[in-house]
Formats: C-alpha cells, sequence, structure tokens
C-alpha cells in the first residue's frame, strides 16, 4: 500500500507497473532494480525511482531487449554515463535481431500455411497416408504407432 512517502510494497508496485512480483524479486535478484528497503526488516519498501525504473525495465523487455542489455541501457541513464552512441549501438543491434526473428517467424508462416493447404486439400476425406502435417521434413512420420 502507498503512503505519504511515496513507498510502495512490492504488491502496490507489481499493481502500478504492470510486472509481476516474481519478476520484480528477480530484477531486484539480478542488480537492474536496487535492494529495496526493508521496513522492519522484512517487507520490501519501493519508492517512485524505482517504479520508473521498472517501467524503462518493462518498456526495453517488450522491445526484446535481453537481461545484459538492459543493465548497460541503465548504466547509460546516469548522467555520468549518458551516451546516445551507445545506447544507438544497442538500439541497433536489437533491431537487426528483431529483423532477423520477424524473416525466420515469416519461413515458419509460410511453412505452416503451405501445410494446411496441403491437408486442406488431400485430407478433406479424412484420413490421409501422407498428412504434411503428420509427416516431418525428412519423410519420418510424427504419428503414433509408425
Amino acid at each position: 500500500m502507498e503512503n505519504d512517502m511515496n513507498d510502495f510494497a512490492i504488491g502496490e508496485l507489481s499493481r502500478l507497473s504492470g510486472v509481476k512480483v516474481p519478476n520484480i524479486r528477480y530484477y531486484e535478484e539480478v542488480g537492474i532494480l536496487p535492494p529495496a528497503f526493508r521496513r522492519n526488516g522484512r517487507h520490501r519498501s519501493y519508492n517512485k525511482e524505482d517504479l520508473q525504473r521498472l517501467a524503462f525495465v518493462k518498456n526495453s523487455r517488450e522491445l526484446g531487449f535481453p537481461i545484459k542489455q538492459i543493465r548497460k541501457l541503465i548504466h547509460l541513464t546516469d548522467p555520468d554515463n549518458l551516451t546516445c552512441d551507445e545506447a544507438l549501438e544497442l538500439s541497433s543491434n536489437q533491431l537487426s535481431l528483431v529483423k532477423e526473428k520477424i524473416k525466420t517467424l515469416q519461413s515458419i508462416e509460410k511453412t505452416l500455411e503451405d501445410h494446411v493447404d496441403q491437408c486442406r486439400n488431400n485430407c478433406s476425406e479424412g484420413r490421409a497416408p501422407q498428412c504434411k502435417i503428420l509427416v516431418s521434413q525428412n519423410g519420418s512420420s510424427l504419428r503414433a504407432g509408425d
């Protein structure tokens, strides 16, 4: 629950940020989120800066950045380390990875579309011994008992 000092319990931080509690704990464990202040030595307590950091991490994760790269991006947000060139390089590398994943997914999509089309054309009356969906690319069957 939030109090006058803008302190948040972990559940409130989760609700406000949209990040699940186990992920918040993980981000703290791996050093992306600073260690929480412990109220009465037990319960985690977070502040507005932690909420802002968590929003940054969530956005970075949604863009596909791995933890290691997020750590670097966070380091770059420090005024003493702020360099656009490094952020540009990290983002450019991530963009290249995303484009490669898209190509791979498009290839998978095409293969699945072909399999579905062939199955619709060849299996319209029930069983088909060479169902493209059930036979892998190298010709071996994925069906039970074969």
